[in-house]
């Protein structure tokens, strides 16, 4: 049942019950005078003048009054309408202007999230192409095979003045071209005793960078032409120099290797060296 109908049964009752509703006067006046009465009665004991017992009806008979009508306004309140349920006013809401309403609200947009990488990427066609590979400057220097080679000719030989405690070995190059570069090399085996005596070369000394080594079990003599020399055609020889042991020495181990450059390619001979007889005769 709603709140308005509950409201609406409880003011028809209480109608109801107000008119039906008469005060008892005569049982009202009665019991005033019984009061009064008693006031009279010679046995009673008046603890208060006259006065104070008039009083007394008086204010009796205006409680009973004031009852009756307090009883009376309570009806009327009861079954009297509802009261009129009050509306509280409110400011009407602010048109928005037409700025507000063409522009969206203002808010922070949350960055978006991160997309993952792709398991396996595909490979993208690269639109350079791949360099091709370029060649080397400078040629990969050639082998050698044997005493000749284009214009390079040579020949390795024990010089006839060795004795049982000196020897030179000579390396003899003939060119019938110029050469722009040239590298001799000339290997002794160390067959016992076997150290650097000197060198020497029939070309200028200027021209050339010359060194010796111990390698491998060798003394390696090497003349390295320097850049912007040029070798003429023609005959020259490279003679390196060495103290060993008393008595003859196999060469059978020596060699040497020749490699030069004409006309912007690479030459290279090798060779080796003939068991010399000392000058005693002794082989």
């Amino acid at each position: 049942m709603r709140q308005q109908d509950v409201h609406d049964e409880l003011r028809a009752r209480l109608h109801e019950a107000a008119e039906t509703h008469e005060p008892d006067r005569a049982r009202i006046l009665a019991r005033v005078e019984r009061g009064m009465a008693a006031q009279d009665r010679p046995d009673h004991r008046a603890t208060l003048p006259p006065v104070f017992g008039w009083v007394r009806v008086v204010g009796a008979t205006a409680a009973v009054a004031a009852v009756l009508g307090i009883g009376g306004y309570a009806v009327a309140s009861a079954v009297q309408d509802p009261p009129t349920e009050k509306t509280v006013a409110v400011s009407p809401t602010p048109s928005a202007s037409p700025d507000a309403t063409s522009r969206p609200p203002s808010r922070t947009a949350a960055p978006p999230a991160p997309s993952a990488p792709p398991a396996h990427p595909s490979p993208r066609a690269s639109s350079t192409p791949s360099p091709t590979p370029k060649a080397s400057a400078t040629p990969a220097a050639p082998v050698a095979e044997g005493e000749q080679d284009g214009p390079l000719w040579s020949d390795g030989s024990v010089d006839p003045h060795s004795n049982d405690f000196w020897a030179q070995s000579d390396v003899t190059l003939k060119t019938s071209a110029q050469l722009t570069a040239l590298t001799v090399r000339l290997k002794v085996a160390q067959t016992g005793g076997v150290s650097d005596a000197g060198a020497w070369r029939s070309l200028p000394e200027t021209d050339f960078t010359q060194s010796v080594a111990e390698q491998g079990g060798f003394l390696v003599y090497t003349w390295t032409l320097k850049p912007g020399s040029r070798v003429a055609v023609g005959e020259w020889v490279f003679a390196g120099q060495y103290n060993h042991q008393q008595g003859g020495r196999d060469a059978k181990n020596d060699s040497y290797t020749i490699t030069g450059t004409a006309a912007g390619k690479q030459y290279a001979v090798t060779g080796g060296f003939a068991t010399h007889t000392t000058a005693d005769g002794d082989s």
